[in-house]
């Protein structure tokens, strides 16, 4: 006879601990992020909880906070995707002229396609690299945050994704600038550049702020823009993921059926597009997009911070160096592309 299943009470009781955990580091990194803020909240999140992973790497086999957890780096993470669509506009879109879409078309397409052929030849995890892949491609922690859910991925192929993308960052914010500079972009062409080739948003204003107010402006909407790509890429996803396991459990099966699309489709995804639908036609006042945008950036950061605190840092070490490198290459591909791009469409401006 099967064990019972636990009601809900007995869940939450055992959700608990490790949701509490998750955030009060979250808390913990929201304080810390004004004195950081070319980390930002979601990646401080990461590494305190690897901090966390390093205290508990002795674990016993019956782990009291891994509920929580798995909670946390889930339905909170699903929640957080939701709450992105707020910050979306259809209008914003247009205020960019269009002349950012084919940069970002040919930006997320090299990223894409880089991190199958090179993380392919590299014997990189196909999981590992779709994560490096999209999170490249679109908007670093936030992109790695939609797909997870999806691809559910180990927690420690997400923290090396994150922690991969979270330097890339550091280095755009450093070395951009000074290509800016050599280069002579106007802050609009500069902002296209840094909107098309960053990841993070604390990032991108960082990088893009070095070239003044309009060139973070520019920035900004590009970036929202290139966020966009994050629903064809989930739906994508969701039929792939569907493919793979269909893949390894046919024979056992017979040749089951294969699932309607709409069961494709993740709820989370939905309420993202529903919300981006909603702000688009201004139903969303105004005094609620920073709360909305606040509340989106906590519930990432707890997600990320139950992420960093399952890690599995054996795990990490039997992973070795090779993503780090595929990240790399990565960035430095979609940068070339993103120049590359803007000086064939005749985007980039000197000023």
């Amino acid at each position: 006879m099967s064990a019972p299943t636990p009601g809900p009470a007995r869940t939450w009781v055992r959700t608990l601990p490790g949701l509490t955990l998750a955030v009060v580091l979250a808390m913990a990194a929201f304080w810390l992020a004004p004195t950081l803020p070319l980390i930002g909240a979601p990646v401080l999140g990461v590494l305190l909880g690897v901090v966390v992973a390093i205290i508990r790497s002795r674990r016993a086999a019956s782990d009291p906070l891994g509920p929580g957890l798995k909670f946390a780096s889930s339905r909170v993470l699903q929640v957080a995707v939701v709450l992105l669509g707020a910050q979306l506009s259809l209008g914003q879109i247009a205020e960019s002229g269009g002349a950012a879409i084919p940069v970002l078309a040919a930006v997320i397409g090299a990223a894409l396609i880089g991190a199958w052929l090179l993380g392919r030849a590299m014997g990189v995890d196909r999981d590992l690299r779709t994560l490096l892949g999209v999170g490249t491609a679109i908007c670093g922690a936030s992109a790695i945050a939609a797909i997870t859910p999806v691809l559910r991925p180990a927690a420690d192929k997400v923290a090396y994704a994150l922690s991969t993308v979270f330097a890339c960052n550091i280095a755009a914010v450093l070395i951009f600038p000074v290509v800016g500079q050599l280069t002579q972009m106007s802050p609009e062409s500069f902002g296209i550049f840094v909107g098309a080739a960053v990841n993070d948003t604390s990032s991108v204003l960082a990088a893009a702020s070095a070239f003044g107010p309009q060139a973070a402006d520019t920035a900004v909407v590009v970036k929202l823009t290139r966020t966009l790509a994050i629903i064809p890429i989930v739906l994508g996803l969701a039929v792939l993921v569907s493919r793979w396991g269909q893949g390894s459990t046919a024979e056992a099966d017979g040749g089951a059926k294969r699932p309607p699309l709409w069961r494709l489709v993740p709820w989370f995804l939905v309420g993202f597009i529903v919300l981006a639908a909603v702000n688009s036609v201004g139903l969303v006042p105004d005094v609620a997009h920073e709360p909305l945008a606040t509340a989106a950036s906590f519930c990432i950061t707890v997600a990320l911070c139950g992420v960093g605190a399952a890690t599995d840092l054996a795990g990490l070490r039997r992973t070795g160096p090779r993503p780090m490198v595929l990240g790399v290459l990565l960035w430095l591909v979609v940068t070339a592309v993103a120049l590359g791009a803007q000086a064939a469409t005749g985007v980039m401006q000197t000023g």
